[in-house]
């Protein structure tokens, strides 16, 4: 029986059934209590892509390179999805129903093109994280950075206790030809971001670390 999970950067996500679907993109942390609460999957390739938010009660199993989901989550089609564009009233913020505008699909040719609105309306875009209030949804791969600015690494596996779910350990790797690797305590973490770890100590104390990936 486990009694860690492990989050591997782009780790494949596979149902129960056998089938993959989708790729590990981000973690959905608690930065109060350093709980992952869901993951992020992403599905498709470059013009049809989306991302699924799953809740962490649904990851029936984890490998280095690979998570297992249970029955429940099926194939994520019924899962919300990470951002949603919103087109909003910019003086009130209310959403907008656009009952007569031909909405443009992701992966057409006019993707990216702005939309021309009527010279009386006064709209704006507005994307919103299907994600609980509070959390951050860290990507694999964010920047780790010590309490004298220094870059040190970048994500690479994220490990948290069971049934908890509390992160105990972030794997950093580093180094462009020869990746090394080293296991840092959650406790030497100040804060997360989405795209940084910023950490208490200084550069001084990551370097003292074993480099684990003599050990494998």
């Amino acid at each position: 029986m486990q009694t860690k999970m492990q989050f591997q950067k782009n780790a494949n996500v596979m149902s129960a059934s056998g089938h993959s679907v989708g790729q590990i993109d981000r973690i959905v942390v608690n930065p109060q209590n350093n709980v992952v609460t869901h993951l992020v999957v992403h599905q498709g390739g470059l013009f049809s892509k989306e991302d699924k938010v799953v809740p962490i009660e649904w990851v029936l199993e984890t490998h280095p390179y690979e998570i297992v989901l249970c029955d429940e989550a099926g194939d994520l089609e019924a899962l919300l999805t990470f951002e949603e564009e919103h087109i909003v009233d910019a003086d009130d913020g209310s959403f907008i129903v656009e009952e007569n505008r031909q909405p443009v699909m992701y992966g057409s040719p006019v993707q990216g093109l702005s939309l021309q609105p009527n010279p009386d309306e006064n709209y704006v875009t507005k994307i919103d994280k299907n994600i609980p209030e509070g959390t951050v949804a860290m990507k694999e791969g964010a920047k780790v950075v010590t309490a004298d600015g220094k870059h040190v690494g970048t994500v690479e596996r994220v490990y948290t206790d069971i049934p908890e779910e509390q992160i105990t350990h972030l794997l950093i790797s580093y180094g462009m030809f020869s990746k090394k690797t080293k296991l840092v305590p959650i406790d030497w973490v100040e804060n997360v971001t989405e795209d940084q770890v910023n950490l208490l100590v200084h550069k001084v104390s990551v370097d003292a670390l074993t480099d684990t990936s003599i050990l494998k």
